[in-house]
């Protein structure tokens, strides 16, 4: 017992850390009371925050919310110089073309095999180099191959393309390699086979580095004291990976999962319509594709909007989805 009048060191320890302040229901912050934080108190002292967040409000609200308001087309006819919400209703009648129409299958398939293509290809390939990265005992190497690794997605989607077209058209460097050998050239760009290669391929170079950053960030918080444990135990360094660094990002995966997969049918737009063209229609039409050819070529805004609907929910079914079937899982998910 320490003597009257002197604090000990374990009293000055509790005094010392700051009590979190008491959460009600819904976790907001409470007075010593149990009252509430009027709002104005907390935008006073967090506003610099707040203002951080306003231009990203902002944008969602206008160019993500605000354009859903557009879908009542979907069930109205829409005449150009009439109202934006469309003159006339015509119920499901939009609806029902693109249901019994068998072009919008079609590309509807194109975009499920092209979109499942990306996501088994391109998704775990971050995870396989960031575990590679993280192996690596040379800081020097490990900078050149991440350097080397991220700079492609810094390239526009022109340039990209622009290179596709240099490597893979019927003089491209392909080509001159495969004549050099005593082959025929291939024209790759006209042959719709070779679409899906050329596209997933083309991902995977462009994405495989940036999607590294996050696995590696998630890879600094795993615990270390885990892999002492699991050495002491006999493990080797393939049985470190499976059982210790891969369930510590799990959270990242399945976040990074869910994610993909509710844009599973937004397969890239610009990129497709930039490679593509009418020779390889059969596997390179995708939604996003045909809807600019349907609504703003065609000028049929309301056939645009319905299919544009039908994508829409497809896409939040599949992501609600995926967010359940992950929580019962493995007990991780976005929400």
């Amino acid at each position: 017992m320490a003597p009257a009048g002197r604090v000990t060191t374990e009293e000055i320890a509790v005094d010392d850390v700051a009590p979190e302040p008491p959460r009600g229901r819904g976790g907001k912050v409470r007075t010593a009371r149990g009252r509430p934080v009027p709002w104005r108190t907390t935008l006073r002292r967090d506003w610099p925050l707040y203002a951080l967040a306003a231009a990203p409000v902002v944008f969602l609200l206008v160019f993500r919310y605000l354009p859903m308001a557009g879908n009542a087309i979907a069930f109205r006819r829409f005449r150009p110089g009439g109202s934006i919400f469309g003159d006339e209703w015509v119920g499901l009648r939009y609806i029902t073309m693109f249901m019994n129409d068998p072009t919008f299958w079609a590309v509807f398939t194109n975009t499920i095999v092209l979109g499942a293509l990306t996501l088994l290809v391109c998704f775990p390939l971050p995870i396989v180099l960031a575990l590679m990265l993280n192996e690596l005992r040379s800081r020097r190497f490990k900078r050149v191959v991440q350097s080397i690794s991220y700079l492609p997605h810094f390239l526009s989607i022109v340039i990209v393309v622009g290179m596709l077209m240099q490597l893979f058209s019927l003089q491209g460097t392909v080509n001159q390699v495969i004549e050099g050998l005593g082959g025929e050239g291939v024209p790759f760009l006209q042959r719709p086979e070779w679409f899906r290669a050329i596209y997933v391929g083309s991902e995977m170079w462009q994405t495989v580095g940036w999607g590294t950053i996050l696995y590696l960030a998630a890879l600094t918080t795993v615990d270390t004291s885990l892999y002492e444990a699991a050495r002491i135990d006999g493990a080797n360094r393939w049985q470190q990976t499976w059982h210790v660094t891969l369930p510590g990002i799990r959270p990242t995966m399945i976040t990074l999962l869910i994610l993909n997969v509710g844009t599973f049918l937004n397969v890239g737009f610009e990129k497709v319509l930039l490679l593509y063209n009418p020779l390889t229609y059969e596997t390179a039409d995708v939604i996003s594709t045909y809807l600019y050819r349907v609504g703003l070529v065609s000028n049929n805004l309301s056939y645009a909007a319905a299919i544009g609907l039908f994508q829409a929910v497809i896409g939040l079914i599949m992501i609600l989805s995926a967010n359940l079937i992950s929580r019962r899982a493995v007990g991780a998910s976005l929400w």
